[in-house]
This record gives structure tokens, sequence and C-alpha cells, in this order.
């Protein structure tokens, strides 16, 4: 199958630097060899804000002028910055919500942080989540990811995997905030 020119423009080359940068550690924490091409690929894309390649490719096949309206992100709710502030420059959070609603949405940022269909074992979700928090508790991020079915486990807890969720209106809105903010 020959391949497939597609123009690439990059917004802003520092933020996607750096998201390209955590997501290349992360996956060399995990696994010693060097990303195959098929997930290098993945990496640039979720860099860029795509869930993956073939999501980057099929958005930059649709034309610029509906691709803005597609892409225009509705107004965040007052939860939805209220979340936003919960989090420090370096993209952890900073505390516990008292907010259910607040809580419901952070969940929702921290499953970006794992990838879909691969096996964590207790130990890699808990460096995960440790190093997405800056108050010390990843115990209750653990459960509260589970407990909003973002995450699933098996019975005695030596697999966890992302479950695919669906996101409302305001859960996208709130993550394409976020991925604008890396």
């Amino acid at each position: 199958m020959p391949s497939e020119p597609l123009p690439l423009a990059i917004p802003d080359l520092s933020s996607f630097a750096r998201a390209l940068s955590h997501a290349l550690q992360a996956h060399l924490a995990t696994k010693p060899e060097p990303p195959s091409h098929v997930e290098t690929l993945n990496l640039v894309a979720r860099a860029l804000g795509q869930r993956n390649h073939q999501s980057l490719r099929a958005s930059l096949r649709t034309p610029a002028a509906s691709r803005q309206t597609a892409e225009a992100p509705a107004a965040l709710s007052d939860n939805a910055r209220k979340t936003l502030t919960q989090f420090d420059a370096e993209g952890r959070l900073v505390r516990w919500p008292t907010k259910y609603t607040v809580q419901r949405l952070a969940m929702w940022i921290l499953w970006t942080r794992f990838e879909a269909k691969r096996p964590y074992t207790e130990r890699e979700v808990n460096a995960i989540l440790k190093e997405a928090n800056a108050f010390g508790d990843h115990v209750t991020l653990r459960r509260e990811l589970i407990n909003h079915r973002l995450l699933a486990r098996k019975a005695d807890c030596s697999e966890y995997r992302k479950l695919p969720a669906r996101a409302d209106d305001e859960v996208r809105a709130l993550l394409h905030a976020w991925r604008q903010q890396r």
C-alpha cells in the first residue's frame, strides 16, 4: 500500500515537543525498547491532540473550514473551568476536589494518561497516578477511576485496563481545553 503524504501543521511547537517527550518517557518507563513505527505515529498524533494516527489522518483529510467548526470547543461549564484550576502547570492534580462534579471531570483528565487496550499492573497504575497528583493519594485516585468506570480491574487486582468510556459534551469540551493547555 503506497504511503500518502499528510500535510501537518503544528500550532504550538513547544507544547507539541513537551507532550511528545512525556509520551516517550512514559513509553520507555514501561518498555525498554523504543516504540515501533506505529506506536511512534500514535504518539505524534496524541501530542497533536488526536486519539491516534487514524483520527489524525481523518482530521487532515477533512477540509479546513469544516474542521474548524467540528473542532470548535463548546463553552466550558463552571465545573469544567473549576476542574482545570485543580491542576498545576505540570498537569498534576494538586488537591482532591470537594465537589463531586469536579471530581468526576478530574477523573476524565487522569483517564487520558492511560493507553487503551493495554493491561497495567497495580504497580504501573500507582506509578502513573503518583506522577499525576501532587497531594500524595494515588489510592483514592485509583479507586475513583474504577468507581467512575474509567478503569476496570480483575477481582484479584492483578490487572487493570482503561475502559472505552463515552464522554458527554461537557467532558469533551474539558478534554479539548486540557489538550490546548498542554
